[in-house]
């Protein structure tokens, strides 16, 4: 592959978006992320996949400039109110992170889809990735887990409504709080939790940075009804895809409840952000977190030396 002394951050490496350096004071990051609905309101589906491609851009360090549409619609099978339902709702959030609506492209597609292509800008020396975490460092995770579960149950028919409202206002609820606490606190790594769950995106980051990373199961945040759901049995595939992909790199304490690691490996949509912090700056991070109202704003770790590319959980 062609070499490019400008690409801070490409295909070689495990990371939230891509980083391309402009000038010495300007760098792009980008990003691509769509998937099909998750909830039955058009308006919040694109809530929340908006949120969820814009999240990408905030776990670099990034502030978010441009957006646009990516959408496949079954315009034979379903009224063009929802498409624009879909689309109002992904340009409040646009908006909401003081980005641009540039345009987009769709396609007739038998399957519904939507998410954003996303522009970014971050400093080139300050840009941050899921490879800078250093032994000594503690952990913040800024949304709590367990939306796969949940929205397993609301397939299912087993969710309350209001149970329901609160996933949705969490799963559109940006990272943009939590992205401009970063910047007022010494962070060295970042990276937020999605498809591959805690276990999955905590190991990516442990091997990205050579470092060994112990999870606090029980300081972990968890969403109220996920672990009643989940010792139901309500626990999404990706679950246990995630789960058998780390177990060759997982230190389980006997004490951990196992329901415990179902939700530790649960797909999130537009989850929050997973922080390696220097342990003496940890207080003042959590401090920013929380005079910002992020949904979460919890130690739940430490980088060791130890065992590079293992997960403790204890």
């Amino acid at each position: 592959m062609k070499k490019d002394p400008n690409l801070l951050v490409g295909l070689d490496v495990s990371d939230d978006a891509g980083v391309y350096k402009l000038t010495d004071e300007i760098a792009l990051i980008q990003t691509l992320d769509f998937f099909t609905p998750i909830v039955d309101d058009p308006f919040n589906f694109g809530r929340i996949a908006a949120a969820n491609a814009l999240s990408d851009v905030y776990a670099m360090g990034g502030k978010p400039l441009t957006a646009m549409n990516i959408v496949c619609f079954p315009i034979k099978d379903m009224d063009n109110s929802v498409l624009r339902s879909i689309l109002q709702g992904g340009l409040e959030i646009i908006h909401e992170a003081d980005a641009v609506l540039l345009g987009g492209h769709s396609v007739e597609d038998p399957e519904l889809k939507y998410g954003l292509s996303v522009t970014g800008v971050v400093h080139p020396q300050k840009f941050l990735t899921n490879a800078g975490a250093k032994p000594g460092d503690l952990l913040v995770l800024t949304k709590p887990l367990g939306t796969g579960v949940l929205s397993t149950a609301l397939k299912a028919g087993e969710l309350e409504e209001s149970a329901t409202m609160q996933i949705t206002e969490l799963m559109a609820t940006l990272n943009k709080s939590a992205a401009e606490a970063m910047t007022e606190v010494n962070v060295n790594a970042c990276t937020d939790i999605t498809g591959f769950g805690l276990l999955g995106h905590s190991l990516e980051m442990a091997e990205a940075s050579n470092v060994g990373l112990k999870i606090y199961a029980e300081k972990v945040p968890v969403f109220p009804a996920a672990k009643s759901f989940a010792s139901m049995g309500l626990v999404p595939g990706g679950s246990y895809k995630n789960q058998k992909f780390c177990s060759k790199h997982l230190e389980i304490d006997p004490l951990v409840d196992p329901i415990l690691l179902d939700i530790f490996s649960d797909p999130q949509t537009s989850g929050g952000l997973l922080i390696s912090v220097p342990e003496e700056e940890a207080p003042f991070l959590v401090q920013k977190l929380k005079e910002k109202n992020t949904p979460a704003a919890d130690i739940i770790g430490e980088i060791t030396e130890e065992k590079p590319g293992t997960i403790q959980c204890c």
